[in-house]
């Protein structure tokens, strides 16, 4: 008897949705650009339940025939491709005829189209990938799909589904992304009768679309972008250096119209953005990469966010001659004739006076009170010690208070100190800029503790490597504790410790608790405990130490085991993790991994020792001291 059998359709079908329908966003996405492959110039999406109860995307586009209808339903079915050159040559945003069957193999799915000036519509129904349901319907213009109960027959996807309001959050960026490649196209979308995003065709001024997408305030900041080169046009708009994001949201780069996710464009865009932004802040750009179809590859992601370029560099190239141009410029201080009437400094450091003004101006503004400078803070016998100019990075709490997490901080500020990430303004505040650390440039030792690093724009940065270890071990260990399925890898440890009768006890008691934490400890007689295994990172911990601050740590019996409950004995695991990591100096690729571990962290939730970096002192304060 044969081992090797061929899938059934239904079950390739509902392999092929693990990798492009992620969520009700990817459907949003997915169907969206059915749509504008179809030649629409309005697109409609309504939403229910976050885009797990319902998802319904209506065009005005060219419709489908009753042939066409039924046979998009079969994999790589699809009006895009004939050959295999075609391939190479892509110019569709859909090509593998894979997004519908997918789609409806996992949902409630119906479509209703008919072609132009047809006299009967057809209707297909599939539930769950079974077979369709073809009726004869009402001519229409364009199609109508609608999906419900996505994932209802695959409850092992469903439940990994974030709350409503993420997943909805989601499905509207995936909207905003579309609506800016296709300004020429009217987008709206609404959730449960409430309008989301609302833009009419803006073909001829594409910053109406920029500012439906990212805020009204946004227009009189933005300027265009233009580059041509051989086989290599960028085109766009850029924000001035006075409107920025404190994250990466505000940055779109389009290859051929299809929003792509690329580390190498969004390096490029934060370089060119480097001598202009003060610390912690993102630009603001939507970049429109045209390149002939041959010279980039699309068919390299599942979900088509990426793509890989025949000439990357000619590619990065082009993108930073097209930002730096503008970005010396300056236009947003006026036409020639006005700037020299009234010179100005143009270097990097007076840039970023003015923009510090702006910036204090706006917090005066927002809390009532003024960025407290270096000069704000008393020191050592009434000294005034140097004061970050930007927040340091804590946890939500300022230093692990105590507390459940997740959530954010809402605490009232503490005078005379600047806000903390979490602080202040949750939504700005509650995590560093995406790659932060990573672009961090370890320069040496302090005091046999402190790690003294270079930052962007010549900023001194001071870093703690036990809070910062610290922070990386709480992360992982969360992140294994809310994963159900999988538990964490044990370490063999093998050795007995001798603890208070109160300590055993509390152990014993919560032994369950323990388990789920990835502690094993068995009773040993009397007041002696065996440790048999802990989790990774902690082989080399004082056991005795470890379970006594454990005993102390451990929700009651009664108490749920999950992620709130047991979020105490989380951060003692991870404070004892990092003590024992950070006993000696790290060594520079330690150093450096860690700042990688730290750019992928989580800074919501508090830990014991919560201010990883101690010290950011950016350059204008050096040069005010040096003066």
């Amino acid at each position: 008897m044969s081992r090797i059998a061929r899938l059934s359709d239904v079950l390739i079908n509902k392999i092929a949705a693990g990798e492009v329908v992620e969520r009700p966003a990817s459907v949003v996405k997915e169907l969206c650009e059915n749509s504008l492959d179809a030649g629409a110039r309005t697109v409609r999406v309504e939403l229910e339940g976050g885009g797990v109860g319902r998802i319904t995307i209506s065009d005005d586009g060219h419709g489908m025939s009753r042939e066409d209808a039924t046979l998009c339903l079969e994999r790589h079915a699809t009006s895009k491709l004939r050959e295999l050159d075609d391939l190479f040559h892509i110019d569709s945003m859909g090509f593998r005829g894979e997004a519908i069957p997918a789609i409806a193999s996992v949902s409630r799915f119906t479509l209703h189209t008919a072609e132009p000036d047809a006299h009967e519509g057809t209707k297909v129904s599939v539930e769950g990938g079974g077979p369709p349901t073809v009726e004869d319907a009402p001519p229409r213009v364009g199609t109508v799909i609608t999906v419900e109960d996505l994932f209802f027959n695959v409850p092992a996807r469903r439940k990994f589904m974030r709350q409503g309001a993420t997943e909805l959050k989601h499905c509207e960026e995936a909207v905003v992304r579309l609506a800016l490649a296709y300004p020429e196209v009217g987008f709206f979308a609404s959730h449960e009768g409430n309008e989301l995003f609302s833009s009419p065709v803006s073909e001829h001024d594409p910053r109406e679309r920029i500012a439906a997408a990212l805020g009204p305030a946004s227009f009189a900041h933005l300027f265009p972008v233009e580059e041509r080169r051989l086989g290599v046009v960028v085109t766009g708009y850029l924000a001035s250096p006075e409107y920025t994001l404190p994250n990466a949201r505000g940055l779109y780069t389009f290859v051929n119209r299809r929003y792509i996710r690329d580390r190498g464009l969004i390096s490029t865009v934060q370089r060119a953005f480097q001598d202009y932004l003060p610390a912690g802040r993102q630009p603001v750009v939507v970049l429109h990469i045209d390149v002939e179809p041959a010279a980039v590859d699309v068919n390299v992601h599942p979900q088509k966010m990426e793509v890989r370029f025949a000439d990357a560099r000619g590619v990065q190239d082009a993108i930073s001659a097209a930002l730096s141009r503008v970005l010396r410029a300056a236009p947003w201080l006026g036409t020639p004739e006005q700037q020299a009437a009234n010179p100005q400094p143009r270097d990097a450091a007076h840039y970023a006076h003015a923009v510090e003004r702006f910036l204090t101006r706006a917090q005066e503004a927002t809390w009532g009170a003024p960025l407290p400078t270096a000069m704000d803070a008393p020191g050592p016998g009434g000294s005034t010690p140097a004061r970050p100019l930007t927040p340091s990075y804590f946890t939500p709490n300022g230093g692990g208070q105590g507390g459940a997490f997740p959530g954010p901080f809402q605490g009232p500020q503490v005078p005379g100190r600047s806000p903390a990430f979490g602080e202040a303004q949750p939504q700005l505040n509650e995590a560093p800029p995406p790659g932060y650390f990573a672009a961090l440039r370890p320069m040496g030792l302090l005091g046999s503790r402190f790690h003294v690093c270079e930052g962007p724009g010549g900023t001194l940065v001071v870093l703690d490597p036990h809070a910062a270890l610290e922070r990386t071990r709480l992360t992982a260990y969360l992140r294994r504790l809310d994963d159900d399925t999988k538990a964490p890898p044990p370490s063999l440890f093998g050795t007995t410790v001798d603890l208070s009768l109160a300590a055993v006890k509390a152990l014993v008691d919560g032994r369950e608790a323990l388990l789920k934490l990835g502690v094993d400890v068995e009773p040993f007689g009397g007041t002696a405990l065996a440790l048999k295994s802990v989790p990774a990172g902690l082989e080399g911990v004082d056991p005795r130490a470890l379970l006594e601050a454990l005993s102390r740590a451990l929700p009651p019996r009664s108490a749920p085991l999950d992620v709130t409950s047991l979020a105490e004995a989380v951060r003692v695991m991870a404070c004892h993790a990092a003590r024992r990591a950070s006993s000696s100096p790290l060594t520079d690729a330690q150093l450096r991994a860690l700042l990688g571990e730290l750019d992928r962290a989580d800074f919501t939730p508090p830990c014991t020792h919560g201010t990883v970096v101690v010290l950011e002192m950016p350059l204008l304060e050096l040069e005010r001291r040096a003066r």
